[in-house]
């Protein structure tokens, strides 16, 4: 039995952990919970899983689940409230696997404090890697912590790796294992072949109504721009010590070949699954067994085919900027991050044109990306000096809408 601490619950990957989780209640046992004010969802994950403890980043939400919680006659749950508590949760002596599961820069310092703290963390939050690279990377190496990908392109690609690859996170050496390059792929999202005059015409709804996978809205938007792929591309990168010439973003509509990896001997080798996050989370919760996950077997008979193709950066402006920003350095992913995260807000508050998305990320990247970062705090300090700018340029741009 082992014990588990989800942060981000009641979001898409903490849902499908918790589902997962639901079918091997002999193997683990939900100790803490976190969300930011989704009371309903949080209070409804209480009641199911009884977990010992419930964060709640956003203080009037935790006054409100506690008294929930009450009403249903429920003592055992401590409700803690702040992003401290998230911290304190994260490396908690009695938690052997962290699901990192909270989208966004402010997952970055509960990631980095369950790899203090030797945890088995399974990764779903790619900006922890993008807005600090290498510190997190020499984090994990100077710990006893095990570093898992959720993503399903980097879970895709961890399985594909040679056995001495998986085991060396973050400074494995690809020459030495005979691996020519990463095939990263990306459905291409719901614009993959819309008309590109049309583009300043795209709704909010029409850009989280992604053809394949059921995520949150943030995550939606940054698949209809690529900007997740690209983020993706960054936590290639450190996950698995790569150069970006080393990384090639493969369009793949069906979502099926989740990634591959070519080897120098003309062999790829491909993970393949019905696009479902249940697989991946299954997998890196037993690893290195296999569990039932609930998904489905993919069914090769109602396959009808397989397409692939490269991806136009007139279409996907936000693809460029991250492979720029990866090429770069550490100053212009985590500037990029944060303008994303300001500029995606906007575009859904309807503030902003689909289009003015990576207008407002190249103006924040250009300005920050020669800063040197050298510790978590210049992190912190560049990410909010990336977001005012992107603030201010969503103002401008609001005003001449």
């Amino acid at each position: 039995m082992q014990n588990l601490c989800v942060l981000g619950a009641t979001g898409s990957i903490g849902i499908s952990t918790l589902d997962v989780v639901q079918r091997h209640r002999d193997k683990y046992n939900v100790v803490s919970l976190s969300a930011n004010k989704s009371v309903a969802e949080m209070h409804r994950l209480c009641v199911e899983f009884m977990p010992e403890t419930a964060v709640m980043v956003d203080e009037y939400a935790a006054e409100q689940l506690k008294l929930r919680l009450l009403k249903d006659d429920i003592h055992s749950i401590e409700v803690l409230a702040g992003k401290q508590a998230l911290i304190e949760l994260a490396s908690s002596d009695n938690i052997d696997i962290v699901m990192a599961a909270i989208v966004g820069a402010s997952g970055l310092l509960p990631t980095l404090a369950a790899v203090h703290a030797n945890k088995k963390v399974l990764l779903a939050n790619k900006e922890a890697l993008v807005t600090s690279g290498q510190i997190f990377i020499d984090a994990l190496h100077q710990s006893n912590a095990q570093l898992l990908p959720i993503d399903s392109e980097h879970n895709a690609i961890f399985q594909c790796l040679p056995g001495n690859m998986q085991t060396a996170i973050g400074r494995a050496d690809i020459n030495d294992s005979g691996i020519s390059k990463i095939l990263l792929t990306g459905s291409g999202g719901p614009f993959r072949q819309y008309p590109l005059e049309q583009f300043d015409s795209i709704t909010p709804e029409q850009a989280c109504a992604h053809p394949n996978w059921d995520m949150g809205r943030k995550i939606s938007v940054d698949s209809a721009t690529m900007m997740n792929k690209g983020l993706e591309f960054i936590e290639a990168k450190w996950l698995f010590n790569l150069d970006a010439d080393n990384i090639q973003v493969v369009l793949h509509p069906q979502s099926t070949i989740h990634s591959m990896v070519q080897y120098k001997d003309g062999s790829v080798i491909a993970q393949m699954g019905n696009p479902d996050m249940r697989t991946p989370i299954a997998h890196a919760l037993a690893y290195p067994e296999r569990i039932d996950s609930g998904v489905e077997p993919f069914d090769f008979f109602k396959c009808k085919d397989f397409q692939f193709g490269q991806a136009d950066f007139a279409r996907y402006p936000n693809l460029k900027l991250a492979i720029d920003a990866c090429k770069a350095g550490q100053g212009a992913c985590t500037a990029l991050n944060a303008a994303n995260e300001v500029a995606v807000a906007a575009f859904l508050n309807c503030d902003i044109l689909f289009t003015d998305i990576s207008k407002v990320n190249e103006a924040v990247m250009m300005a920050f990306s020669d800063v040197e970062i050298v510790d978590i705090d210049a992190v912190l300090a560049l990410d909010k000096q990336a977001r005012n700018l992107a603030e201010q340029q969503v103002l401008t741009i609001k005003g001449k809408l």
